[in-house]
């Protein structure tokens, strides 16, 4: 009886991890989202080559955030990060109009 109580107590309140891709195109904002969330404040980026990888922790979930560049020639590689994700982030730039196209 104490070992089920102890299997159900850690299920509930252990810690969850998730894994999440953010992907959208090179400008979008991605990277700036990304350190939002993480840091709690806007920073000042550069344009990300390959991809960033950061944890952020809310509640009792500690997510895996993978911020994938968005330069034409690194999308033909995106396929590549979603084995095992949990989660997709779109980031869409809508002041864009242009590009909401591509």
């Amino acid at each position: 009886m104490g070992l089920s109580f102890t299997k159900l107590f850690s299920r509930l309140f252990a810690k969850k991890e998730m894994r999440i891709l953010m992907v959208g195109l090179d400008a979008a904002g991605k990277t700036t989202i990304l350190y939002k969330l993480k840091l709690g404040e806007i920073v000042t980026t550069i344009p990300t080559i390959g991809f960033n990888v950061e944890t952020v922790e809310y509640k009792n979930i500690s997510f895996t955030v993978w911020d994938v560049g968005g330069q034409d020639k690194i999308r033909p590689l995106w396929r590549h990060y979603f084995q095992n994700t949990q989660g997709l982030i779109l980031v869409v730039d809508s002041n864009d109009r242009d590009r909401v196209v591509e």
